[in-house]
């Protein structure tokens, strides 16, 4: 089966980082990335979510989070240098990203924000992320995801 690729995937390309695109059943009802790792049949700790936020100094930011985690908001406005940070409305993710709900990878948005990953990723040889569109994860060592995002590892999950 020919797999098409996805913008985020060509962006590897470029950059000559090795990665897999693996496929998964979706599930429309379900976009969790919970029911992610269930279907790739991963620990739900090597799959990670991308949230996009917005801070009252800085603007738009990505975090990148363990799938079953909860982000500490206070936690990611003091790592982004803000008083205080929302997460943006889904109604706002396509225009801000160009990607939709349940396939916003933190490769290959609209523009590059600053971005912070949860520091746990770098336990692991590999994780999953969004390939950008639903039904598709990317497999990759973290430490290449950083370097090419330009990301900050840190704590940013509730304990």
């Amino acid at each position: 089966m020919k797999i098409n690729k996805t913008n985020a995937a060509r962006l590897l390309d470029q950059a000559k980082i090795s990665y897999e695109l693996i496929t998964y059943e979706v599930d429309e009802s379900d976009l969790s990335a919970v029911h992610v790792a269930e279907q790739l049949d991963e620990p739900i700790e090597q799959v990670f979510k991308t949230l996009v936020l917005k801070g009252d100094k800085t603007g738009y930011f990505v975090c990148i989070i363990p799938g079953a985690e909860e982000l500490d908001l206070k936690l990611a406005a003091k790592v982004s240098g803000n008083k205080n940070c929302d997460m943006i409305p889904m109604k706002d993710l396509l225009s801000i990203t160009g990607y939709i709900r349940g396939a916003c990878s933190p490769i290959g948005m609209k523009k590059h924000f600053p971005a912070y990953i949860h520091s746990s990723c770098k336990d692991f040889s590999f994780i999953y992320i969004s390939a950008g569109v639903r039904g598709m994860q990317i497999k990759m060592n973290p430490t290449d995801l950083l370097s090419l995002i330009k990301a900050e590892d840190h704590l940013l999950i509730k304990s």
